[in-house]
């Protein structure tokens, strides 16, 4: 079910891009008077196909659902009539090409900012930004953070949930800024400045939850060792582990919270372990031995069970954001740019070599985040198809022939010179841009099915 349902939230996801995407370069082709021959979603043979409209332009749902395309009346690929020529796309001046091929990317840039402009209004969900235990010889040792603080602003941005801290210091670290100011309120209300140094931040500590290299994570309520779940055919299942089980020790140390539980079964990966059990009253041991799991390229050990979570106490953690509509279509557009911004230094990042080629995700990783962020509610999916949107307009605007952004750069080139690039030379651009595209998907699949065998 879970497969499936991972399944039908990326095909959904797909569609509404590709549409949206598609959809700017049919409407200003029309404004432009540009007559479309076929507006496809996907690629290959076609599913479902109607005519429609007074040109009655060819609406196709294709077999191959990676992406799609608006086909024009153009000379160069087929006789146009005579009564036609002035509605095809090479008859027309430079400016409404630029427009047409533009609003492709344009169009996913809107929708980021819809998108992000009903989340901002209706209410973002996140934790507060309250510190964890801060972990020894780190950044955020160094900076002097303390458990229980309150972080209220990074550089001049205000803080409002967990997510802010995570999105600001990630924009700080792939700069390795050498002093961030963070501003904070201990637990006694007094305000802190810390100066967190990111400079030693390597490009591999970006990958994951690279606040754990810094030190930092949100605060929890504690978590006894009491066990709520048991997964089937786990290690802990085999070995007879119950729900409402609390484990009182490992190898006869007392343990006192999950946490001291988590790291035991971590760090024992196929090493058996004597679990003393507190069950209806009486103290029993189990020996279960972790599974060995890949996480991250380090084996750890995994035992299959959950915790008991008192969610009263976890939702007083909880905060929800919203704004007013005008508020929010403001910070909806600054969203959308600094995503936008980000995305393209890390671009340069990676072709700079100042960041790791494996932040580069496939259709596999992204299929994975659209199953979870759809099982994690509406909200979470909504972001999850703003920030792809992003991520589409931003990789359709770079200038790599036949992406969006080769084609304008032929046409910057053709305003320059007084005159179109010649076919000989386009001809060559798009091999170089298919043997680019080609080498991105590579790496893109090589780092999913990477990311699938190390778990």
């Amino acid at each position: 079910m879970t497969f499936f349902f991972t399944i039908i939230a990326f095909v959904v996801a797909l569609g509404v891009l590709i549409v949206f995407h598609e959809f700017g370069h049919y409407l200003v082709a029309r404004w432009c008077g540009v007559k479309v021959l076929r507006f496809s979603v996907g690629f290959g043979r076609p599913l479902l196909s109607k005519r429609w409209g007074k040109d009655q332009t060819e609406w196709v749902v294709a077999a191959v659902p990676f992406g799609g395309y608006v086909k024009m009346l153009d000379e160069r690929e087929d006789a146009v009539p005579p009564e036609d020529l002035m509605r095809s796309f090479n008859r027309k001046p430079v400016a409404p090409r630029f427009a047409i091929v533009a609003a492709g990317p344009i169009a996913n840039f809107l929708l980021a900012i819809v998108l992000y402009w009903l989340l901002f209004m209706v209410g973002v969900s996140g934790m507060k930004p309250i510190l964890g235990p801060v972990t020894p010889a780190t950044p955020a040792a160094f900076a002097a953070f303390e458990m229980g603080e309150t972080i209220t602003k990074i550089g001049t941005e205000p803080i409002a949930s967990w997510q802010d801290v995570r999105w600001l210091l990630l924009s700080h670290a792939v700069d390795r800024s050498p002093a961030v100011t963070v501003e904070a309120l201990g637990q006694s209300g007094e305000t802190i400045r810390h100066q967190l140094d990111l400079s030693r931040i390597d490009a591999d500590d970006l990958d994951g939850d690279f606040l754990k290299k810094i030190g930092l994570s949100s605060y929890l309520p504690p978590i006894k060792p009491i066990i709520a779940q048991v997964i089937p055919n786990s290690a802990g299942s085999r070995a007879g582990l119950l729900a409402g089980d609390e484990i009182l020790a490992i190898n006869g140390r007392e343990i006192t919270l999950w946490e001291e539980l988590v790291e035991k079964i971590k760090a024992s990966p196929g090493i058996p372990l004597v679990l003393e059990i507190q069950r209806d009253k009486t103290a029993i041991d189990i020996e279960v031995i972790p599974d060995t799991i890949n996480e991250n390229g380090e084996k750890t050990g995994k035992i299959g069970i959950g915790p008991q979570i008192d969610h009263d106490e976890l939702e007083k953690l909880l905060i929800e954001v919203n704004y007013p509509a005008g508020t929010a279509m403001i910070l909806a557009i600054k969203k959308t740019w600094e995503t936008s911004v980000f995305t393209l230094r890390m671009l340069w990042k990676m072709v700079a070599g100042e960041v790791s080629w494996k932040n580069v995700s496939g259709p596999i990783t992204i299929a994975d985040y659209a199953g979870k962020s759809a099982q994690m509610g509406l909200a979470s999916y909504l972001g999850f198809l703003a920030l792809i949107s992003i991520s589409l307009g931003v990789l359709n605007l770079l200038p790599i022939p036949i992406l969006d952004g080769g084609h304008l750069m032929y046409y910057v080139v053709e305003i320059v010179k007084g005159s179109p690039l010649s076919s000989r030379a386009t001809e060559i651009g798009q091999q170089v841009g298919m043997v680019l595209l080609f080498t991105l998907m590579a790496f893109a699949i090589y780092n999913d099915v990477s990311r699938l065998i190390s778990g």
